[in-house]
């Protein structure tokens, strides 16, 4: 098995001890912590979340245990930019940016996304994205 992107939407999830069948699954895979990467945008998302300056220094130690991902770079950016218009043209509009950025990376590097944001699965449904959930053994 290899990596795993997991979106923000899941993190916050696991800091705020929800129990999700995503959260159970990052607990599961997170014995191997090379299983499971956090993405630059991800990280963003999450710590600007905290609440305070606890909550942001255990986030930010608790993700520093994880693979690290960079997201954005000029083919993630015109490619995110043409499923973004291609989604549009099925009558589908993604709520934010930085989810289509996420998705496209994962799609351009066969990268499974772990999530819990609807968002996501217009990406699953129409362009490719491989939902981690999907993997045998993940959920």
């Amino acid at each position: 098995m290899g990596l795993i992107l997991v979106d923000s939407s899941v993190w916050i999830d696991v800091l705020g001890k929800r129990i999700t069948p995503q959260t159970s699954a990052v607990r599961r895979l997170s014995a191997n912590k090379n299983r499971l990467a956090v993405g630059d945008l991800v990280l963003t998302e999450v710590l600007q979340g905290a609440r305070t300056d606890h909550q942001f220094a255990g986030a930010r130690m608790f993700l520093a245990q994880f693979a690290s991902i960079a997201i954005m770079d000029d083919n993630v950016a015109v490619a995110a930019a043409r499923h973004y218009r291609h989604l549009r043209t099925l009558g589908i509009t993604v709520r934010k940016t930085i989810d289509t950025l996420i998705a496209t990376r994962c799609i351009l590097d066969r990268i499974p996304l772990l999530y819990s944001d609807r968002d996501f699965d217009a990406f699953v449904q129409h362009l490719g994205l491989r939902s981690a959930l999907d993997i045998p053994g993940v959920s």
